[in-house]
């Protein structure tokens, strides 16, 4: 069923596994209270609004800016005649 290649390939993968867990858990990292856990799930809702609304108030920016320069390219103002200005 195991061999010793799977063996030892399954054994290695688990050390680079913890190893790399240990890495990251470092001992310098904040803890985060329950109060302030609190706070930052609490902010989330308001922080996805304004998100939404600057990207909305971008785009319409965008597409203002893109239609205004498309009004004045060549098919709308191929049939134009300078006095339908």
């Amino acid at each position: 069923m195991w061999n010793m290649k799977s063996t030892l390939l399954f054994v290695a993968s688990l050390v680079a596994v913890i190893l790399i867990s240990m890495s990251m858990a470092s001992a310098d990292e904040k803890t985060i209270t329950p109060k302030e856990f609190a706070t930052t799930i609490s902010e989330v809702p308001s922080k996805v609004g304004n998100f939404i609304s600057s990207e909305v108030e971008k785009t319409k920016a965008y597409q203002t800016k893109v239609w205004s320069e498309a009004k004045t390219k060549w098919p709308w103002t191929m049939f134009k005649g300078k006095s339908n200005d």
